[in-house]
């Protein structure tokens, strides 16, 4: 392969991972039943389904303990965390559930023989991940095509999700032809180089980010497409920036919308939609229950903690812009904004210890199953955000008011995937995730989302 290096883009790491984690398991399974007296798991053609559920659960429980981040997957400490959580969940669901799975066994030490065997099969094959496939032997190395201004953000915006993207160079596409070394890594190479350079250096990929568009010259236009019928790949940035960090990059976006957001079929699909509803009202109820039960509870930790009413309600705009009033359990003090409304902040000094807890356990947030039951919100979508902060946000920021063409959910992609924003910049990234959700909507990622809302649920992520 002329010393090419591989790489791996982000999805298809994680389907390797899901894969060699289920063959390494079913593996260390026959080993040990092939060689010691271990009769709780076998492989037949009529007990198939014991491998399915036991993949089901590998997945799932494997997912909701993070070992399908990628950035967790490369830290030796924070994977064993998840492998020990995973092997012990999935351990324990499979033993009892024995309708689906191998009925339990009278020796105790068949448990413990399965038990080991699936811990030191993940271990064996995650470390191995983190020595070899995690390290920077699999870097892509790519060429952008860009203004000056623009490559530090442009770079920062993709290498802090994908730190194997590696951007080693940029052609200036303002017209100065210059050869210097930015931040100490990139070099700037000149037009005329281009091709060269892509041949003598590895060079997977060239992005083109210029926002200008006549700065494609003649020449530079000659040089991409002789590279392209030679097998180089020549990609647009949003394109790149969107399937790298799942969001949609609204700030190199043009007025000409939709050509960037041609948004999920699922939006209008009404077999979905219908299901969906169905799923709503059933997760609602539930929801609602378990939401009288904790009330003692929580009404006995409020009257303590908080010493004030144990429900409040709150303007906020739903589908369509209109406007809703949200419930809510109350984690702040009396006259919180007596001053005038604000974004909540980090260790914001109006929460009160019972309302931190109530927060990061998410139990404030369980009121909003009526909501949900009256049809103003839904489980997945975006967060509803009050009317004066939509206004303040919708006048500096492009897009924002376009989350409102779906109802707002209890959870949502930027939920799970970004930390409590409490400034616009925040904003930002959120709406990114947001669009990207309105644009790729499915039942896949709508498990996606439910399974990535028990993670930060589990590990008390809440704000």
């Amino acid at each position: 392969m002329n010393n090419k290096k591989i790489h791996f883009e982000v999805s298809e790491r994680k389907i390797l991972l899901k894969v060699f984690d289920l063959l390494f398991v079913l593996f260390s399974l026959w080993l040990v039943s092939y060689f010691f007296d271990f009769k709780y798991f076998r492989f037949s053609t009529a007990n198939f389904y014991w491998t399915l559920v036991l993949a089901l659960y590998l997945n799932v429980f494997g997912s909701v303990f993070e070992m399908y981040n990628l950035q967790v997957a490369s830290s030796q400490f924070q994977i064993i965390r998840s492998i020990i959580l995973t092997t012990c969940t999935t351990v324990l669901i499979y033993i009892l559930t024995p309708i689906y799975t191998p009925f339990l066994p009278s020796n105790r030490l068949q448990i413990v023989i399965f038990f080991i065997s699936i811990f030191s099969s993940l271990l064996l094959w995650r470390i191995f991940y983190v020595k070899f496939l995690a390290s920077h032997r699999f870097v892509k190395k790519v060429i952008l095509v860009c203004d000056k201004d623009q490559l530090e953000e442009l770079v920062l915006g993709l290498v802090t999700v994908d730190p194997h993207y590696k951007i080693i160079a940029y052609v200036n596409s303002d017209g100065v032809l210059e050869s210097d070394i930015i931040n100490s890594s990139i070099i700037a190479i000149p037009l005329t180089d281009l091709e060269i350079y892509v041949r003598n250096n590895n060079v997977s990929e060239i992005v083109i980010a210029s926002r200008n568009t006549e700065a494609i010259t003649v020449d530079l236009y000659n040089q991409l497409i002789h590279l392209l019928e030679n097998g180089f790949i020549i990609r647009e940035y949003t394109q790149v920036y969107e399937a790298i960090t799942q969001r949609i990059p609204v700030q190199y976006v043009s007025r000409d919308f939709y050509r960037y957001f041609p948004f999920s079929r699922s939006n209008q699909n009404q077999f979905y939609l219908s299901f969906v509803r169905i799923i709503e009202v059933l997760f609602s109820l539930i929801g609602l229950f378990i939401c009288l039960l904790f009330i003692p509870f929580i009404y006995l930790g409020n009257l303590i903690g908080n010493r004030g009413s144990l429900f409040y309600s709150q303007e906020r705009i739903g589908k369509n812009g209109a406007i809703f009033k949200i419930y809510k359990y109350r984690t702040m003090v009396q006259n919180a904004e007596s001053n005038g409304a604000v974004f909540t902040k980090v260790n914001d000094s109006r929460i009160t210890a019972f309302g931190k807890f109530l927060r990061k356990t998410r139990l404030d947030e369980f009121p909003q199953f009526l909501n949900i039951l009256k049809g103003e919100m839904g489980i997945i979508g975006p967060r509803p955000e009050r009317p004066v902060f939509v206004t303040e946000i919708a006048e500096v920021m492009p897009f924002y008011e376009t989350r409102h063409v779906m109802k707002p959910g209890l959870t949502g992609w930027a939920q799970v995937n970004y930390a409590y924003g409490d400034s616009i910049e925040d904003s930002l990234v959120k709406l990114q995730y947001d669009l990207y959700y309105i644009k790729h909507r499915s039942i896949f990622l709508d498990i996606d989302i439910v399974i990535k809302t028990f993670s930060t649920v589990l590990f008390y992520r809440g704000q």
